[in-house]
């Protein structure tokens, strides 16, 4: 865990308590896949259907509650520390100028991308597109 939380800390956003924190709460575990990494911090999508009626129903919250508060936290910070990234610009894409219920939505939706990032970061070590690491000291 250790070394994971070494390893979050190289980006910018990203301090020693944060990291140690994700790397407690979420990434001491390993994940096949995206869906899982979802799933267990509970911001995977709830579809229901019943003959041809398709509906979401928002997030599923079965997932770890402090890991979800973070994770949704960490979206707010990386917004502000990270304004040039990928993820940065489709949030600002998607909500424009709007304000209040439509921002807290789409912040959401950025928190579940960014774990996924954060996770493929971890595993593959690919930085997420357009994010800047710390400069080496």
């Amino acid at each position: 865990m250790a070394q994971r939380s070494t390893t979050l800390q190289r980006l910018k956003a990203l301090g020693p308590v944060f990291t140690g924190t994700l790397a407690g709460e979420v990434f001491y575990k390993d994940f096949h896949n995206r869906r899982q990494v979802a799933a267990y911090v509970g911001l995977a999508p709830s579809p229901w259907r019943s003959g041809q009626t398709n509906r979401e129903q928002g997030i599923s919250k079965a997932g770890n509650p402090r890991a979800r508060a973070k994770a949704i936290e960490l979206a707010w910070l990386w917004l502000e520390h990270q304004p040039d990234s990928a993820l940065s610009r489709w949030f600002h894409a998607r909500t424009g100028q709007g304000r209040g219920r439509i921002r807290r939505i789409a912040i959401v939706a950025l928190a579940r991308k960014l774990i996924v990032a954060l996770w493929r970061f971890l595993t593959t070590g690919l930085v997420p597109e357009g994010a800047v690491l710390k400069a080496a000291v």
